[in-house]
């Protein structure tokens, strides 16, 4: 049996998801140091063990298998007296590749990871900070999640998905004490790339790449996935960390934070350019990193 502090009245409980490293991490580490009961969840077992070798209540949650949505989160809130402060929503991957080249099983599988399984997960929580009157619900969007770019078609869509439910979301609770917040963060130094190679070689196949009206593209952007993305507005996962203390300590959070140079100008862009002009600037972004 596992045994797990006891509750303290009035303590900040968060569960925060995909916390195996990167920016789920970072902030798991930083709410720790602020005297938050941190619950942090992890797709891979050895993740999750490595977790708890820092001290970490961790248990394994994965978005595609919602089995574990169901037993991770009882098991948190077994051990918090059926409370939770917080929900952070984190922990999402990209599948590179042209949108007529991309299966839709792969469609299917990013949905299931980005969208599907933070309904799900979110769904099940609403209740419990319904009841309490109280809540904060916190979901890791994307520079993404606004500005559509080449060659991420799948990621930019469910994270265009993901901004439309949590804005409708945030329009539902009002009045209920649960407030909604989006952080969409810019390049951020994390993982990221590396998991989207690997996605990459999953689903764009030699066959597709060979057949494809994009295949000298693809050939370019791998060797540029395997080097890192390398970019000059890369920032380190703290800087997410701390909008993510203020969505959930602040009395008024906001609706939307910002996080890196490229998402502050686009934002702005966005709202002043046209969409022609915003796409020959992003079309012309993505045609030089190739």
């Amino acid at each position: 049996m596992v045994h797990s502090p006891p509750l303290i009245a009035d303590e900040r409980t968060i569960l925060i998801t995909g916390c195996s490293s990167g920016i789920g991490f970072e902030t798991a580490r930083v709410l720790r140091g602020r005297n938050w009961r941190v619950f942090v969840t992890a797709r891979n077992p050895e993740d999750v063990e490595r977790l708890l070798d820092l001290g970490f209540e961790a248990f394994r949650l994965d978005y595609e298998e919602p089995e574990t949505i169901e037993t991770a989160l009882a098991a948190v809130l077994e051990r918090t007296g059926g409370r939770l402060t917080a929900l952070y929503n984190n922990g999402a991957y990209a599948i590179p590749g042209a949108i007529e080249d991309l299966p839709v099983d792969a469609l299917k599988a990013v949905f299931q990871a980005n969208f599907f399984g933070w309904h799900e997960l979110t769904q099940r929580v609403i209740p419990i900070m319904r009841e309490q009157k109280y809540g904060r619900i916190v979901q890791c969007s994307s520079i993404l999640g606004f500005i559509a770019m080449k060659y991420r078609g799948a990621y930019t869509a469910s994270k265009f998905a993901l901004e439309a439910y949590s804005d409708t979301l945030r329009q539902e609770l009002k009045g209920t004490g649960i407030m909604v917040s989006l952080v969409e963060p810019g390049p951020i130094d994390t993982r990221f790339t590396e998991n989207a190679l690997s996605n990459f070689d999953k689903w764009i196949t030699s066959d597709i790449v060979e057949n494809s009206p994009h295949r000298e593209t693809y050939k370019k952007r791998r060797i540029r996935m395997e080097g890192g993305e390398p970019g000059a507005f890369k920032l380190k996962p703290l800087s997410v960390a701390k909008r993510v203390i203020h969505a959930v300590e602040a009395s008024r959070p906001k609706p939307r934070y910002y996080v890196t140079v490229p998402t502050y100008m686009l934002g702005f862009g966005k709202r002043l350019m046209s969409t022609r002009l915003l796409d020959r600037i992003l079309v012309r972004a993505a045609d030089s990193e190739e």
